[in-house]
């Protein structure tokens, strides 16, 4: 169940962020089995003074183009299919004219308990029915 946040500077097209989202999603699916209907995002928009992102570390970019990517999944997922999932994100974002290095990717595990889609509850109470 991932869900991811896209940080992007406010300049940054919106034809951009979605077809960023698609390729998360894409290489969700392929590197970490995630569910094909998993499809969830949220674009959150930045001025270039509101993010301090430093230009060297680890690896140089360009602090007023860079995007955060934020991924929540659901735990279970070895190394191995992270920096899977890690080295295929950036391989896409280059194929859409987006220059890698200007992206920090990040994920946030839990567990079934921590997600609730309806009325019906968490989604570990839902699959227990």
């Amino acid at each position: 169940m991932p869900f991811n946040k896209l940080h992007v500077p406010r300049s940054l097209p919106i034809e951009t962020c979605h077809a960023i989202n698609d390729l998360l999603h894409d290489s969700l699916v392929k590197t970490c089995r995630s569910h094909p209907d998993d499809y969830f995002c949220l674009i959150s928009r930045y001025s270039t003074e509101d993010m301090i992102l430093h230009p060297s570390f680890l690896g140089k970019r360009d602090p007023a183009s860079t995007i955060i990517i934020e991924i929540a999944l659901l735990a279970g997922r070895s190394d191995e299919q992270k920096e899977a999932l890690f080295k295929d994100i950036r391989h896409r974002l280059r194929g859409i004219d987006f220059n890698p290095d200007n992206s920090i990717i990040f994920l946030m595990e839990n567990n079934p308990i921590d997600w609730s889609f309806s009325s019906a509850g968490s989604v570990k109470s839902v699959l227990e029915l």
